[in-house]
């Protein structure tokens, strides 16, 4: 870290691109401990009983909360200019540009209430429910949390025009219904709005019994409503559903491309080599300790390390490989056996490309071969070893 202003290491230790990194690591950890402990503290302070046996404890809480989050987002302020995308705006155009994001709008809220309170009087009641709020600052170290906004985001016409639909059904279930029921139900159908209680709760197929048709007319309405609120509630859901997926593939495959593009290996190779290879890994995980490949086994696979370390016991000594690199690769494409024992040091997840898919991926594009083999006579080289294993395979 020598040589990085205050500023960047600050940056660094709050920037969840930084995961992995031990600083980082143990910030967000803190700072995700103290929003479910404030939102554990909201919700048992609606107790009154509680509320009144423990105020000091949520006082504490409260004020402790209150004083890491500004300073996390003051601090979030300051190093904003290390922010990538803001490179080259002016302090105070990045400090502003990254003060209207979404993420920093909620930190704002999750502490402007408390500073408010201070100098105007306002209900306990919703002070309770802004506390509450603070669970959404959740969202910034959830990825999944992340794709999913960017899915309906993304679907923001489809799921406009659902609702579109909706508020037509509405209004027809409602006037159809006002028109067989008027008469026999004038007080729980006697005008549309008041029809239109009825056919939220049928269309969203809630189904109170509050009110419901009593004549035959009314009944056939109520028939064809209930089954148009299954399609009605359909519709949004199957467009949120297929956007969270293919958000969710789209991130996955921007991360493997990304890591498999850069491994050493494959980083001689074209665009439609790489998606070939990607096509072909299987993830894998392994638990601390377990035994990945044992030395002297035939090779069956080459594996990329996608997250964790991974321990190599060979002849040579010990070593320790991490993300974005590679091992079993001379071995599996000579498909001799292993030359070392590899172990899992925690929890490891390893994309893996089985022997007989990466022959066949040479046949198909022999270019793969050609960089494969290259690159591993260039690693052998320097030290004499000739045509065997390296000691990761």
């Amino acid at each position: 870290m020598d040589g990085i202003s205050l500023r960047r290491k600050v940056y660094e230790a709050l920037d969840r691109g930084m995961v992995g990194n031990g600083v980082t690591d143990a910030v967000h950890g803190v700072l995700i401990g103290l929003i479910l402990v404030n939102v554990l503290a909201a919700v048992l302070e609606s107790v009154p009983a509680l509320a009144a046996a423990h105020a000091t404890l949520f006082k504490a809480i409260e004020i402790v909360s209150v004083a890491v989050f500004t300073v996390e987002y003051a601090a979030r302020l300051w190093s904003a200019v290390e922010h990538a995308p803001l490179a080259g705006q002016s302090g105070l155009r990045a400090r502003l540009g990254i003060a209207a994001s979404p993420a920093m709008i909620i930190d704002l809220v999750a502490i402007l209430p408390f500073y408010l309170s201070l100098a105007v009087d306002i209900d306990l009641r919703f002070l309770l429910l802004l506390r509450l709020l603070r669970f959404l600052k959740l969202a910034r170290y959830s990825p999944g949390f992340t794709s999913l906004i960017d899915a309906v985001w993304n679907e923001r016409r489809a799921l406009g025009a659902s609702l579109l639909i909706f508020l037509s059904a509405l209004l027809f279930a409602a006037s159809a219904m006002r028109l067989a029921e008027h008469e026999a139900q004038p007080d729980k159908f006697g005008t549309i709005p008041d029809a239109m209680w009825w056919a939220v709760i049928t269309l969203t197929t809630v189904g109170y019994g509050d009110v419901y048709p009593i004549t035959t007319a009314g009944k056939m309405v109520a028939g064809v409503t209930a089954m148009l609120g299954i399609a009605m509630l359909a519709l949004p859901c199957g467009i949120i559903a297929t956007a969270f997926a293919r958000e969710i593939q789209r991130r996955d495959f921007v991360v493997t491309w990304s890591m498999v593009a850069g491994v050493p290996l494959f980083s001689g190779l074209d665009a439609t080599a790489v998606a070939d290879i990607m096509r072909a890994l299987r993830s894998e995980t392994f638990e601390p300790g377990e035994v990945i490949c044992r030395r002297g086994e035939p090779a069956h696979s080459m594996f990329v390390v996608a997250e964790g370390e991974v321990l190599v016991e060979a002849d040579a000594g010990r070593t320790v490989i991490g993300p974005g690199q590679c091992f079993g690769e001379a071995a599996a494409f000579e498909r001799a056996t292993r030359g070392a024992t590899l172990r899992a040091r925690n929890w490891v997840k390893v994309l893996s490309l089985d022997t007989a898919d990466l022959h066949h991926l040479m046949q198909e594009n022999p270019a793969i071969g050609v960089v494969i083999r290259a690159v591993i006579e260039e690693w052998r080289a320097p030290a004499g070893v000739g045509s065997t294993s390296s000691p990761a395979d």
